[in-house]
């Protein structure tokens, strides 16, 4: 009795350490391209163990504009562990858009001095999704997205790394 009891407390330990670390994906990123102003320029990776990198271009710190910060050279790469809390708020808004049935492409080209966002899932399941949104404005659900994505930039504890 006490091995069957033994066998089982370990069973279910597995089984909840395993549970933890399923996530549908396997690879989170955006992209935040440049526009005719003070657009940050920049791209976020994200891995399911909350490892990330940041690789700043441009207008990512500094909080005035200037003409001159297209000539310096760009920000650097960062890595961080995402906090787990914000980990969790984004799968849990990556989970709400139901990203699979998003439109490939987002905005009208008419305006020229807009950015453009690109969303690149990979998921566990060996698919993957590349929504690309000129304006950053394809969804309400998707500019939350992006908003959280910028805010990662000030809330994480970045270590530059180049």
């Amino acid at each position: 009795m006490k091995y069957l009891f033994g066998l089982l407390t370990v069973m279910l330990l597995f089984s909840c350490s395993t549970q933890k670390n399923n996530s549908n994906y396997s690879t989170i990123e955006y992209e935040a391209g440049a526009c005719f102003g003070s657009c940050p320029v920049f791209k976020i990776t994200i891995n399911p163990d909350r490892t990330a990198v940041l690789e700043a271009e441009h207008f990512n710190f500094s909080k005035e504009f200037s003409k001159a910060e297209f000539s310096k050279p760009r920000e650097g790469t960062f890595k961080a562990t995402i906090k787990e809390e914000d980990y969790k708020k984004l799968l849990t808004l990556l989970d709400g858009l139901d990203v699979k049935k998003l439109n490939d492409k987002y905005g009208e080209r008419n305006i020229t001095d807009l950015p453009t966002s690109y969303l690149r899932i990979n998921f566990a399941d060996n698919t993957s999704k590349i929504v690309e949104d000129y304006g950053k404005k394809g969804t309400e659900k998707l500019v939350e997205v992006y908003k959280f994505f910028e805010d990662l930039r000030n809330n994480q504890q970045w270590t530059k790394v180049k």
